[in-house]
């Protein structure tokens, strides 16, 4: 029997895969005015998501393919999961600037992320693929595995971002060494 909590369950899903299936196609494809997989991928290695290309992909994958499954409600821990892992890193590099969006904060990203992992843990309703399933890609176990996983690996990409960043840091702060002079061949003016 179909409830009012499973039509709210599809709008929650809809809302939250839809907006970011459009996110994930504006990195991956360049649809609805984004930049597109190798201007995303310059961005991101300008940033010091290393390689660029490959990072570019999982982000926009994480957000294209999580919110697409999540959506429809297939495989709803994982969906829920990658999207979550995805918004985490996307949050933290706007940390800086407090939470507001207003303000260039993590508002967005962190309001996306941690209604992906309530649909994770709540799961997806009645109104899904999984349900029609018998839920075999959804249950119990694999929630809890898939978002014990997906903090320490956002962490892992976040730790490995800062670290490009020092680098570059102090690969900037850092004097470069004089040019050795060229050995005189007796051809000088």
């Amino acid at each position: 029997m179909t409830t009012p909590r499973d039509f709210g369950l599809l709008a929650l899903r809809l809302g939250i895969g839809g907006t970011l299936v459009a996110h994930g196609t504006q990195k991956l494809f360049g649809w609805f005015g984004g930049a597109g997989l190798e201007k995303t991928a310059a961005g991101f290695e300008h940033i010091g998501f290393r390689p660029g290309k490959v990072n570019a992909i999982a982000a926009g994958l994480g957000e294209a393919g999580g919110g697409a499954l999540l959506a429809t409600g297939i495989g709803s821990p994982g969906a829920g999961a990658a999207i979550a892992g995805t918004m985490i890193v996307a949050s933290s590099m706007h940390i800086d600037n407090g939470f507001f969006s207003s303000n260039g904060g993590f508002e967005f990203p962190a309001v996306l992320g941690l209604s992906a992992a309530a649909l994770a843990l709540t799961g997806p309703g009645t109104l899904s693929i999984d349900h029609v399933l018998g839920h075999r890609l959804n249950q119990p176990w694999m929630r809890s595995l898939a978002l014990a996983a997906v903090v320490p690996a956002a962490f892992a990409v976040i730790a490995r971002r800062r670290r490009a960043v020092a680098g570059v840091a102090k690969d900037i702060s850092t004097p470069a060494e004089p040019a050795a002079a060229a050995p005189d061949n007796g051809q000088s003016a």
